[in-house]
């Protein structure tokens, strides 16, 4: 066999885009022509039609073709000549008219039309008399109703179109059946076809999932079939370098004569030109047992009762259909192997003389072809191995092949658990189950997919090592069978904590059991356990952060242990399902059903750092920003990045925020003391030392300083130094205080984040179709340049919706008592008329937790009585962290119509465009707006010339209170006040309607008077 060298194996791709290119030809449309008697036997017998497509169900292949069915030749002609058929198949004697008469009359419409003879009996037919022209039918066949001899004469007529294509295309192999006579063709043809596709199957790794399986079905092995020697050596020379094996009768047509040794001259041909070519001579003469012993060949009496059963022999022991069997040279057998990865394993051991002997007569490669692993089976055959004198290296290329080709066939595609066969060494995505995997885990998959489809466009992500942590999903069945098996019911009056306790008390269902062990056998890196609720990460509906997150060290010497806080991890993901926030926001975005959990087990990215374990960046970044400056434009998108586990950003904690097309124009660092104010001071890491038991409240995560690592390399890598004598910072290492800049990567170029982070931001758009917010995560390794980007998350993010004209004028502004030319938002409301604002003159920023409650309980009461309100208050709506705004959850402002975020000396911080908490509020198309206040603080009436955004305090303080706590003050109007939002200017309004029911004139009356 001959291959072009770098030819072969560069054509082919191991993400199964070649398997989509083979079998072109498929039948669509048959005409079968048959007397009304045969037509009735048809009926009789059961549907022709409903059996052919039961066998092609059965088999799994692909749509079977449609059949119209005709009762006369005459019929036939007809339609044929308005309209094209793949097919014809015609029964001997059909409306006064012969099958040979007939199939003359087609060809001289379509001269190439395949025309197929099939007859209850061969009596008159065949052997074919003299005086008729046997042109004009292409195959002649016994039958007696079988669906399963029309499946195959129909794949037989498939292969014989598909079969130059297919091997140029991707090396197919090719079984040549030769035998003359119709009654044995229509007998053995359809085991063969039926051993093909059955073993095909078989063999395909179950690891792979079901898409993928029935493309690779594919590239099963052709048969070709022929009815004389010539026919037989045409075949042969032609696909000599794609044979798998030859099953020849011994007796047919030799140079136009009956030849009792035709076979038996082709089988000994080609053993002279294949040595190690598989050959099975098919005959009724039990002497020919000794010649095909001679040859060697496999030897199989026709009439055998058992002749199904020593094909399937056959194909197991000589195709490589069944397990490998490893032998020494003398033919002893060692080992065996059933699956890619036993063979991998047995090749590293494998004696040296069966490793050279297998090579050499080809066994490795045409077992793996059996396999449909087409690119594998090229980089294993003998004229590529056979180079390899010195066996050390054979095994070591042997091994590297297996697995490179084991590894890289996962890569964008999510595996099905096995229990015996999971390796995490090559097996990225896997999934656990039968169900859903989740809107947070499908935006994984998909970028998965995305991601090694797009490598080759992507110079920068080609370049880098930009890839997914190894990942396992719970699909949503394992939710549903844990709440039916337990027989849970939801309790709406129940505590969060109530519910946990509930959960946790429930066992998970058997087998998700035994698979998690499974799992947890082969998995030493700590995990993360995610929710992937099936309405997470929806267009409008992302339920951002309500679910919860647990992270696992996974390093207790106990395995019963680690399993065991697994297993509450997911149970404890499972009860946020019914925790008060996401019922609450499923409540506000009118989602009627209720949720299904699917979980994620993930590895957590990162290094540990003397028994603390964290990435050095994570970060969130978006397609679209909300607040361009500095000469940004909205659509070079925004990122959040930060020192440590993610939870810094996605809670709204201190981070610095860059656009990826512009780096270095960082709004937070304009000067030193911008930088010492608003860098990052804490970091979270997962507590390697915490391993005992699971820490529910804190999720095993701890917050440290900054300074208090700043001897490890994360810190050391991203941080300056700041010099007091110079009130300076240096971007060298020196000793002195960190501080945490991220110079080396966004100034210095040290790692091409920002280039990643453009490329993904516009895949994920292009993909989605869409703006997108990814999550990320990344471990730097510059020494060796072995640096990691991990793709955490991706989900489509909420803007647009400005279609209608939303005209703000001068007068409306003029009168506001809110203005703000930084707001997210769109449209006109007039559905509040009650505000909740936090208390200047009582405000302490060390009381947000207290003041959060209050919000609560004032929220509560006016969600119960449907009167949605506008929040305003200092600082950062919704971060964790309580120094930088009012740490509220989803439930405690469920109910909130819109939001105004006051930025001030007290509490002044950067927008949260990264915070789960801005997603909820954005996707949900509640205004967000954000005033910008003076030292004094802004009052009076806003003229819209000369300030961004005011508030006008003394108007709202001057309003009679409806109720006032500690921190808060509640007022409520008679009437709705109005809000307008332009999100196209990012402009916003609010303010009162003139007098008791009056209306003050908008701008559109303005204009039209």
């Amino acid at each position: 066999m001959r291959f072009e060298s770098g030819k072969v194996i560069s054509d082919f791709d191991p993400h199964f885009k070649i398997f989509h290119e083979l079998m072109p030809f498929k039948v669509q449309e048959i005409l079968l022509v048959s007397s009304p008697y045969d037509a009735f036997i048809m009926e009789e017998d059961g549907s022709l039609a409903t059996r052919i497509v039961n066998e092609y169900q059965g088999l799994n292949l692909s749509g079977a073709p449609r059949i119209t069915l005709v009762s006369s030749g005459k019929e036939a002609l007809e339609i044929l000549r308005r309209q094209s058929f793949d097919l014809v198949i015609t029964m001997p004697n059909v409306g006064g008219m012969d099958a040979f008469a007939l199939g003359a009359a087609i060809k001289k419409i379509h001269p190439v039309q395949q025309v197929v003879l099939i007859s209850h009996s061969l009596r008159g037919i065949y052997p074919i008399p003299e005086n008729v022209d046997c042109q004009s039918i292409d195959d002649i066949y016994l039958w007696c109703c079988e669906a399963d001899l029309l499946l195959s004469l129909i794949k037989n007529f498939e292969d014989h179109v598909n079969v130059d294509a297919d091997t140029a295309r991707a090396m197919v192999r090719v079984i040549i059946m030769v035998e003359d006579s119709p009654v044995y063709r229509s007998t053995v043809l359809p085991i063969l076809y039926h051993e093909v596709v059955r073993q095909t199957q078989a063999v395909l790794d179950e690891s792979l999932n079901e898409p993928h399986r029935l493309l690779r079905m594919r590239a099963r092995p052709k048969i070709l079939t022929a009815i004389n020697y010539e026919e037989a050596m045409v075949l042969c020379e032609a696909y000599k370098p794609y044979l798998f094996g030859i099953i020849s009768d011994v007796r047919y047509p030799r140079q136009g004569k009956m030849d009792a040794e035709a076979g038996i001259r082709l089988l000994e041909k080609m053993r002279g030109e294949v040595p190690d070519l598989p050959m099975l001579m098919l005959s009724s003469e039990p002497e020919n047992r000794a010649r095909a012993k001679e040859i060697p060949a496999v030897f199989l009496d026709k009439d055998s009762p058992f002749i199904r059963d020593e094909i399937h022999s056959f194909f197991l022991d000589y195709l490589g259909f069944g397990d490998f069997v490893f032998r020494h040279p003398d033919g002893a057998p060692i080992a065996r192997a059933s699956n890619l990865y036993e063979f991998e394993q047995q090749l590293r051991i494998l004696p040296s003389e069966s490793l050279r002997y297998h090579a050499e007569c080809n066994h490795f490669s045409n077992w793996v072809m059996a396999r449909a692993e087409v690119a594998l089976a090229a980089r294993l055959h003998r004229d590529h191995v056979s180079g390899i004198k010195n066996c050390a290296d054979l095994r070591d290329d042997l091994v590297f092949k297996v697995h490179s080709l084991r590894k890289l066939r996962q890569l964008g595609v999510v595996v099905k658990f096995s229990r015996e066969y999971f390796d995490p060494d090559v097996m990225d995505f896997v999934k656990i189950g039968n169900g859903s995997l989740g809107g947070k885990a499908r935006g994984l998959a998909f970028m998965w997919m995305q991601l090694q489809q797009s490598r080759g466009s992507h110079p920068i992500l080609s370049q880098n090592n930009v890839s997914l942590p190894k990942t396992c999903v719970i699909t949503a069945d394992g939710f549903d069978d844990f709440i039916s098996e337990n027989q849970l019911r939801l309790d709406k009056n129940a505590s969060d904590e109530e519910i946990a306790e509930t959960f946790l008390a429930a066992q998970l269902p058997g087998w998700l059991q035994e698979d998690l062990r499974a799992f947890l056998q082969k998995i030493t890196f700590p995990l993360s356990v995610r929710s992937s609720s099936l309405l997470e990460d929806a267009h409008f509906k992302p339920y951002a952060g309500l679910y919860s997150t647990y992270f696992l060290p996974n390093n207790h010497p106990s395995f019963s242990l680690r399993c065991q806080q697994l297993e509450e991890a997911v149970k404890l993901v499972y009860a946020s399902t019914w925790f008060e926030s996401p019922r609450a926001y499923s409540k506000v975005s009118e989602q009627g059903r209720e949720d299904s959990m699917a979980v994620i087990v993930q590895q957590v990215v990162g290094q540990d750092h003397g028994g603390f374990y964290y990435p050095h960046i994570s970060g969130v970044a978006q397609s679209h920003n909300y607040y361009p400056v500095m000469k940004m434009k909205a659509e070079e998108g925004i990122s959040h990045i930060a020192l440590g586990i993610g939870k810094t950003v996605v809670e709204g904690e201190r981070s610095l925020r860059f656009s990826p097309a512009h780096p270095k124009r960082l709004v937070q660092f304009s000067t030193v003391d911008d930088i010492l104010t608003n860098s990052q001071r804490h970091f979270y890491a997962l507590d390697m030392s915490h391993s005992t038991q699971l820490d529910r409240k804190g999720s095993n995560l701890v917050k440290r300083l900054v300074q208090d690592a700043e001897n490890e390399d994360p810190v050391q890598i991203l941080s300056s130094t700041y010099i007091p004598d110079e009130n300076r910072i240096r971007d060298t290492a020196m000793p002195g205080v960190k501080v945490v800049t991220f110079a080396r990567i966004l100034k210095h170029q040290l790692y091409p984040l920002p280039e990643i982070l453009l490329e993904l931001l516009d895949l994920g758009r292009r993909g989605m179709g869409c703006e997108v917010e990814i999550e990320f995560a990344v471990r730097l390794d510059p020494k060796i340049n072995r640096s990691e980007f991990f793709f955490l998350q991706m989900r489509p993010m909420v803007t647009g919706g400005e279609n209608s004209d939303v005209a703000i004028c001068s007068q409306e502004i003029k009168r506001a008592f809110c203005f703000s030319r930084s707001c997210l938002g769109h449209g006109r409301l007039e559905t509040m008329a009650d505000i909740i604002l936090v208390r200047p003159e009582s405000f302490d920023a060390g009381a947000t937790r207290n003041i959060a409650g209050e919000i609560n309980a004032l929220n509560a009461r006016l969600q119960a009585e449907k009167r949605p309100y506008l929040l305003i208050g200092p600082g950062r709506w919704g971060s964790a962290d309580p120094w930088l705004g009012i740490p509220v959850q989803w439930r405690d402002i469920s109910g909130v119509g819109a939001i105004v975020e006051l930025q001030n000396e007290q509490l002044h911080a950067d927008p949260s465009q990264g915070s789960h908490f801005f997603q909820n509020i954005t996707s949900l198309g509640i205004p967000y707006l954000t005033v910008k206040e003076t030292k004094d603080g802004s009052s009076g009436i806003c003229s819209g010339k000369d300030v961004d955004s005011c508030l006008n305090w003394d108007w709202l303080m001057g309003q009679k209170e409806f109720q006032d706590t500690r921190y808060l003050r509640h007022i409520r109007f008679s009437v709705s006040f109005v809000m307008k939002c332009n999100g196209k200017e990012e402009l916003a309004v609010i303010y009162q309607k003139d007098g008791e029911g009056g209306t003050a004139k908008t701008c559109e009356e303005v204009r039209r008077k």
